[in-house]
């Protein structure tokens, strides 16, 4: 948690620096473009109060996002989700509606395109999020056994080299490249005492599966503690036969 408050922090400090700059200290080449368009549209965006705005805009997302902070420390699940979902809406928002103090000439295509990015990145945070969220299950064939979802894949039972059911998840210290979910993780992250291990965990769902294989360590479990343990005697048996 104590990593992902870093970024938050950080992120937050930028936008304030990054927005005092612009708009305190004048700042603008910081805005992106803007150091490249010709004098005199530079000149009416600064009569247009665009690039003072752009500041204020992000002056006012740091204040927002710092305001959300707390939540990380609350019982709240989804407050990784609230506050970078502001950022993204509220930024993207006011980038829209700064389109107004663009010069006549380009509004127009700067709405089109402002519109259009905003679009975009929604409709791919959503999937993302949509396939995020998406469960998985354990399917236990005659050779093999398939974990489905995001991360899934197929492994031999041939290659199992220890499995073991544990009332207690160890301490997962790292995520690097996998889905950190308030309820879920998905993926490729750092466990310690065993290292780079597929998470496929339902979080405060006891008991887990610990499945060692020749080339990967595995964890999965359940929200039906019920539905993990009948997974577990599937893969136990069919190990055992292959033995």
């Amino acid at each position: 948690m104590w990593g992902l408050f870093a970024v938050h922090i950080s992120v937050i400090v930028v936008f304030l620096i990054l927005g005092g700059v612009v708009r305190k200290k004048k700042g603008y080449w910081l805005i992106s473009g803007f150091a490249s368009r010709p004098k005199e549209e530079q000149e009416e965006l600064i009569r247009n109060g665009y690039p003072q705005r752009m500041g204020g805009l992000l002056i006012i997302t740091a204040i927002g996002m710092l305001i959300l902070l707390p939540l990380m420390f609350t019982s709240f699940k989804y407050a990784m989700e609230v506050q970078f979902g502001f950022m993204i809406i509220f930024l993207m928002g006011g980038m829209i509606y700064l389109t107004k103090y663009e010069v006549p000439k380009k509004r127009k295509r700067s709405y089109v395109i402002s519109i259009s990015l905003f679009i975009v990145i929604i409709g791919g945070i959503s999937a993302l999020s949509y396939f995020s969220y998406q469960g998985y299950e354990l399917v236990a064939k005659e050779e093999s056994f398939e974990i489905t979802g995001m991360y899934g894949d197929e492994w031999n039972y041939e290659d199992i080299t220890s499995i073991e059911l544990m009332e207690k998840l160890p301490e997962v210290t790292v995520r690097t490249n996998g889905v950190g979910l308030p309820t879920l993780s998905k993926g490729h992250f750092k466990v310690r005492g065993y290292g780079s291990s597929l998470l496929y965990i339902q979080k405060g769902s006891s008991p887990y599966i610990y499945i060692e294989l020749k080339d990967k360590k595995i964890f999965i479990n359940d929200k039906d503690p019920e539905q993990t343990r009948l997974w577990f005697e599937q893969v136990s048996e069919k190990a055992e036969l292959t033995q």
